[in-house]
């Protein structure tokens, strides 16, 4: 289902005005029938009352549904569906964007008969005579011996719960804890341990060793922490985003992997690396902000816990935030000297497609800019965090590991996120870690089973 998606630096050589990424088509659950129990939830943070939103124009659908009939009518059919669902079935039953994704693929393996063991970790591959021959699994409480006749892949989710890898990869994170990942938590990095114990090797050269997103820690209603990630509030005419230092420091609409490296870039030695997002009443009642949902939904549990701070005045939330409030207070007002034009002298929000396509398309001149002026004023603190690791196993273009000396490791694979990023640590556009998850899963099973990926026997 191609959509506009423009790339992330689309004004670059080569760079695409939209139509190069694409989003799964929504997928009934019900075709999954009893194995459904075991597909994971989608993040809470990104759902409406635990219903996901599938990414392009149901966003836009959900945002404008006070501001358009045909929006509200949209919403109104999704969300009498969504509640039938979860009356009949106990959860919503229309999945969108990495549910559907997840939910499709389950349901080819199942109808090809491939067995699927959950909760069956790896505790050892099995190399003889350097050549990896299987794995050692535990499975219901037994240990087996699992032989591959012609190979093993590696998919285990990369390393972005690995606290120790991360102490050594992430330059903002000098402890391994300083690092917030709404990815699963069981991808610790076991892929890359077993590559290594195997004489694989992981690349560490990359300029990122992961793709950063900037994030907010929630407290949920029950009191666990959520994170959740900012990707489309930034870009929103009326929001900007400060330092401590009360001062703006980057381009709000950029892609989440671009304003991460503006936040390392601008945090003072010593400093947490964090952001604020500042906005004032009427647009967070407009488009919300991070977990905030916009008008009708309250307010009340994220001022309570803490996670939206208020002020009636730029100076009262400063010191509820705790940033310079003269810096803030200049900042705003230099924003807003050219704001009602639609204009950022500064950082040229809005300047880009990328900006535009995550901004207000009813909101002009600018869909990004507008002005910060009626209290009470309103901040979120971000932090960093990731939507999957890039520093992975070296392989050829067979998805084969590699080892020391960069010649395959006969019978071992590695694909998704445990393979190296081919994109060198960099992030040119929506889905660069799944299209080429789905592309080397591809030519590891093609090659594997004795073919290139051109299909020509070997």
């Amino acid at each position: 289902m191609p959509l506009t998606f423009p790339d992330y630096h689309a004004e670059a050589p080569g760079g695409a005005q939209g139509g190069r990424s694409m989003v799964t088509r929504p997928f009934d659950a019900h075709e999954l029938g009893d194995a459904l129990k075991n597909l994971g939830s989608p993040l809470p943070e990104l759902t409406v009352f635990g219903m996901m939103l599938g990414s392009g124009k149901e966003i836009v659908h959900f945002m404008r549904a006070t501001r358009s009939l045909t929006s509200a009518a949209y919403v109104a059919k999704r969300l009498s569906k969504h509640a039938i669902d979860v009356m009949r079935d106990g959860r919503g039953m229309t999945l969108t964007n990495g549910n559907a994704l997840a939910g499709r693929l389950a349901k080819s393996a199942f109808d090809l008969k491939v067995p699927l063991w959950l909760n069956s970790p790896v505790r050892e591959l099995i190399v003889e005579n350097g050549v990896v021959r299987g794995a050692v699994v535990v499975r219901e409480g037994r240990t087996i011996r699992v032989n591959a006749k012609r190979g093993v892949v590696l998919a285990c989710g990369g390393f972005p719960h690995d606290v120790a890898r991360r102490q050594k990869m992430f330059p903002h994170a000098p402890t391994g804890k300083e690092h917030y990942s709404p990815g699963p938590t069981g991808n610790t990095g076991d892929g890359l341990r077993l590559a290594e114990s195997a004489g694989g090797r992981v690349d560490d050269s990359l300029p990122n060793a992961a793709a950063w997103v900037p994030v907010s820690v929630t407290t949920r209603k029950d009191g666990s922490k959520g994170v959740m990630p900012h990707f489309i509030d930034r870009a929103k005419p009326g929001v900007i985003a400060v330092m401590a230092d009360g001062r703006r420091f980057a381009n709000e609409g950029n892609s989440y992997h671009d304003f991460v490296q503006a936040m390392i870039k601008a945090a003072k030695p010593g400093e947490e690396i964090a952001a604020h997002l500042i906005c004032d009443h009427e647009t967070l009642r407009k488009y919300g902000l991070g977990c905030v949902p916009p008008r009708p939904m309250p307010l009340g549990h994220h001022l309570k816990t803490g996670y939206l701070k208020r002020g009636a005045t730029l100076a009262e939330l400063a010191a509820q935030a705790g940033i310079d409030a003269k810096a803030l207070e200049a900042t705003v007002a230099e924003f807003n000297t050219t704001a009602a034009e639609g204009r950022d002298p500064a950082f040229g929000k809005g300047s880009r497609a990328y900006n535009r396509y995550q901004g207000d398309a009813l909101h002009g001149p600018n869909p990004c800019i507008a002005p910060i002026q009626h209290g009470p004023f309103y901040a979120i603190k971000m932090v960093i965090g990731d939507l999957g690791t890039y520093a992975g196993i070296r392989t050829d273009a067979n998805a084969r590991a590699l080892d020391a000396d960069g010649q395959p490791i006969a019978g071992l694979y590695a694909a998704g996120n445990d393979m190296a990023s081919i994109m060198g640590g960099n992030y040119p556009g929506a889905g660069i870690t799944l299209g080429p998850a789905l592309t080397f899963g591809y030519i590891a099973g093609k090659h594997i089973a004795g073919e290139t990926a051109e299909g020509s026997a070997q």
